[in-house]
């Protein structure tokens, strides 16, 4: 993966006033935080900001922090957005040393879905975590966990314990095999299921001659055979 870097700048002007000033000159403003050092107030042009950010690599992932001739490694933690434009209005760093054992949410990737004859058999993946929060170290946080759903069957559970962790990467819950996701019958495929029993019992119904006209189809002979 290529190496994120943030050329960032240190502002003076903190709270919403100094946020909305920092806006308008086309810059996002943020803080970093963490180690042994005070929060600092800074800020990076928005444009390659945005560049890092939709990689979809800068989140979670380890990001080199360049000020001036200094540098040093973060964690993207938060990114806050416009509701409406989207816009990056804020984002959160956080100081690790590289060889930092940390704790991060990790997403969780599902591969093979079409070699899966569950999905064939009206099944549908119902994911329980998109992510799964692990401890690593800083520098060998992995870009996802991925589970192969080929070679799983309808009704099965998909745990933690079924998911092949890089060396080094422990989940932080480590006291049960928790669910990542299932795959169950789809409600569309109950409801064809179902509209093809009433069918069937329709069917049967429309070729069962009710009792009553067999007993009127007796008398009638039994008239007749007087006549």
């Amino acid at each position: 993966m290529a190496e994120i870097i943030l050329n960032v700048d240190v502002r003076a002007g903190v709270g919403t006033g100094g946020a909305r000033a920092v806006r308008r000159t086309g810059a996002v403003p943020g803080i970093l935080y963490g180690g042994d050092k005070a929060p600092v107030s800074i800020s990076v042009n928005e444009k390659d900001f945005r560049k890092s950010l939709y990689t979809g690599k800068l989140l979670g992932h380890l990001v080199t922090l360049k000020y001036g001739d200094e540098s040093q490694s973060v964690i993207a933690k938060a990114v806050q957005f416009h509701p409406v434009s989207d816009r990056p209005l804020h984002f959160d760093l956080m100081r690790v040393d590289m060889k930092q054992i940390i704790k991060i949410e990790v997403p969780v990737h599902f591969i093979n879905q079409d070699q899966c004859e569950a999905f064939r058999q009206g099944g549908s993946l119902e994911i329980v975590r998109h992510t799964v929060e692990v401890s690593v170290r800083a520098d060998h946080i992995p870009e996802d966990l991925t589970v192969d759903l080929s070679k799983h069957k309808l009704g099965d559970s998909i745990r933690i314990s079924d998911i092949k962790l890089p060396k080094g990467v422990e989940p932080s819950i480590g006291d049960r095999d928790f669910m990542i996701a299932a795959i169950k019958v789809s409600s569309a495929a109950m409801s064809e299921a179902a509209d093809q029993v009433a069918d069937a019992e329709a069917e049967v119904e429309a070729t069962e001659v009710p009792a009553t006209a067999q007993g009127d189809d007796v008398a009638a002979e039994g008239d007749k055979s007087e006549d």
